[in-house]
């Protein structure tokens, strides 16, 4: 073997995901820390589908009851796809485990990163409509206090951020932006949370009751302490429904607006995206449900937080992202000396 071969299977090259497995282990970088947070997630989601009531046709019924104030042509298909799961339960039920299980292991290891995160686009839009009706984001029920724009496209979009690719170009101001660039990235964002500040003022979240009301809907069937967290969130909002979903709208317009504010007034907005998201799993979301034995997710709560992570103005530190765009495109560097540099 010669010593040029030698020296190539020792080296663990800028920009390639497998480069560790060939080489002495790296310490993953922030992109790789939050890749591996959504295949957590992922993983928490396979265990949860994994619970008995999954199993029953409770299941079914539960896909059933988001086709209800969507447009037929949504609807139609979520009736069918939830009446073919009640025929075929417990098979339908192990194969989404399955599936999530190995889209979490999927993103976990760093040979397959790429294809999980692919086929977890793919899944999570499936999912999304048959599964969550959207999100409810056609009905007048829709608030981010109870889950809008539903969970599972957060998923997918943070497969888009964390691609584990670097687009050529300027250095990235943040993680979310190494794949696509900062302003798509930006947009993203911003598309994003000015629609959960419109959800907070639909009509139906109006009126004086509306919003006390969902809260203690959602504390239904939690643990006591939690239940109790959601039933005096709902007294104290008692009557007050309106003020509270406008004030709700407008600190998630300013969490909106500011990834487009100098860094450091985007850390304070970021923050406030986390206080926010935090508060609406806790109160609103009652941590997703996942301690009723009856939840798929975690619902929106955690998914907001890593996005707002994903947002974080990055450090003066060398990065992938600062690597020439070659690097970023193909894995490999040029290396001096030598006409053969091509990826694997």
């Amino acid at each position: 073997m010669s010593e040029v071969a030698v020296a190539r299977r020792h080296e663990t090259w800028p920009g390639d995901p497998d480069g560790g497995a060939a080489g002495a282990w790296q310490a993953p970088d922030a992109r790789r820390l939050l890749q591996l947070a959504l295949g957590a997630l992922w993983l928490l989601d396979a265990a949860l589908q994994a619970q008995a009531f999954m199993f029953t046709r409770a299941f079914s019924r539960m896909l059933a009851t988001s086709a209800p104030g969507n447009p037929a042509l949504l609807a139609h298909p979520i009736s069918w796809s939830a009446g073919l799961i009640a025929q075929h339960g417990m098979a339908s039920n192990a194969l989404f485990a399955a599936v999530q299980l190995l889209l979490g292991l999927g993103i976990a290891g760093r040979r397959t990163v790429r294809v999980a995160l692919g086929a977890s686009i793919a899944w999570a839009l499936a999912v999304w409509w048959l599964g969550e009706g959207l999100g409810g984001v056609l009905t007048p029920a829709a608030s981010p206090v109870t889950g809008a724009p539903g969970a599972v496209i957060l998923y997918a979009l943070l497969a888009v951020l964390l691609w584990p690719r670097d687009r050529p170009g300027a250095p990235a101001p943040f993680v979310a932006a190494r794949a696509v660039g900062a302003p798509v990235a930006r947009a993203l964002w911003l598309l994003l949370w000015a629609s959960l500040a419109y959800f907070a003022v639909q009509p139906a979240g109006r009126a004086p009751q509306a919003l006390p009301s969902m809260i203690s809907a959602m504390a239904t069937g939690e643990p006591a302490w939690l239940t109790a967290v959601g039933h005096h969130a709902a007294a104290l909002l008692a009557g007050h429904g309106l003020p509270a979903s406008v004030a709700l709208a407008a600190a998630l317009a300013v969490a909106a607006a500011g990834v487009y504010l100098p860094p450091q007034a985007a850390r304070a907005t970021l923050v406030l995206a986390v206080v926010l998201a935090a508060a609406i799993w806790l109160v609103g979301e009652a941590l997703g449900g996942i301690l009723t034995g009856a939840s798929t997710d975690p619902n929106t709560g955690p998914l907001l937080m890593l996005l707002a992570v994903a947002y974080w103005p990055a450090g003066a530190t060398p990065d992938r992202a600062t690597q020439p765009a070659e690097e970023g495109r193909r894995g490999w560097p040029d290396r001096p000396g030598s006409r053969t540099a091509s990826p694997r």
